[in-house]
């Protein structure tokens, strides 16, 4: 059996190639979209990792598989045509949603914009939101030219959503308030 080996050699020149083979610059709006998507994925590992309830574990972990798949579709050369890929589903955009009216129940009503932090926990799941808006910004400018599912659309959109009401729940969890954003008026 032969050895995989992390390095190819075949990006050397600033081209990777997508689902299907297509060359394209490592600057693609495709690569900058499902890295994007990696990056929070990693964010969401570090999310997980941290000392939290075993059911959001069990969430988070959801959300990482859903997320590779996400990298795929995002990946997935246009010309190629039908290929086997796994896929989101409407039951993912649900169950966040369900999560997020779970949460909800259990918190104060929000009448001001909240600033991050207050506990480290809370911080890394308005980071893991942050960068999700991101990705959700790229690939919305990456449907100008190219074929996104709606449904990938709606699962990053609901998926921001998630973290917020997230980053709340764990706060409240930790026994930290909202930091409620004051502003200044101006003189």
């Amino acid at each position: 059996m032969e050895e995989w080996k992390i390095y190819t050699k075949t990006g050397d020149k600033g081209e990777t190639s997508l689902i299907g083979g297509k060359r394209v610059a490592k600057n693609h709006i495709r690569i900058e979209a499902y890295g994007t998507v990696d990056e929070l994925n990693s964010f969401v590992g570090l999310l997980r990792d941290q000392k939290i309830d075993e059911h959001y574990k069990k969430i988070l972990l959801n959300i990482q598989e859903n997320l590779f798949i996400t990298e795929s579709l995002l990946a997935k050369d246009d010309e190629l045509g039908k290929v086997d890929l796994p896929c989101l589903k409407d039951s993912d955009i649900t169950l966040l949603e369900n999560e997020i009216d779970q949460m909800n129940q259990h918190l104060p009503p929000l009448h001001n914009f909240i600033l991050p932090g207050g506990h480290p926990v809370v911080s890394y799941a308005h980071v893991a939101r942050c960068v999700c808006r991101r990705a959700e910004r790229i690939i919305i400018e990456m449907t100008g030219d190219y074929k996104v599912p709606l449904i990938v659309i709606k699962y990053i959109n609901r998926l921001s959503d998630y973290f917020f009401v997230l980053a709340r729940k764990l706060a409240q969890e930790n026994g930290v308030d909202d930091i409620l954003w004051k502003a200044k008026k101006c003189e």
